[in-house]
């Protein structure tokens, strides 16, 4: 069992910076593969990025690939996203998950992702 607990979410114009952090809870969170997603109103929940268990591997959506940072502390059971450049379009719930080794599906697919967090208000203004 993993517990997610995201912190760091706040309102920013655009342009300036934002870190959030995923605080995760169990003896296993190493194991993890961890994503980042984030649902806007009205819209489904979409890939934002993801990090191997070790940190050697990252993944980004399109979207945010070179404004987005996503590390990872596994001392501290802890996964990070950096975002830099932000843009209006970037206002959403932002959702820590884990996804356990073996899911047999690929990293930006939510149904891979077995635990999550509550999710943190990222707001972006223009």
């Amino acid at each position: 069992q993993v517990q997610l607990v995201e912190s760091g979410g706040g309102l920013v114009q655009a342009g300036g910076s934002l870190g959030l952090s995923c605080a995760a809870s169990g003896r296993t969170f190493s194991s993890y593969t961890m994503g980042w997603f984030r649902q806007a109103p009205g819209k489904k929940r979409e890939f934002v990025a993801a990090i191997s268990w070790s940190g050697g591997s990252t993944y980004y959506a399109d979207s945010v690939k070179g404004r987005f940072t996503i590390s990872r502390d596994n001392a501290k059971n802890t996964v990070y996203l950096q975002m830099n450049s932000l843009k209006p379009e970037d206002t959403a719930v932002y959702y820590c998950a884990a996804r356990p080794p073996g899911s047999g599906t690929y990293y930006y697919n939510r149904r891979g992702y077995d635990y999550w967090g509550q999710g943190t208000q990222v707001t972006v203004s223009s």
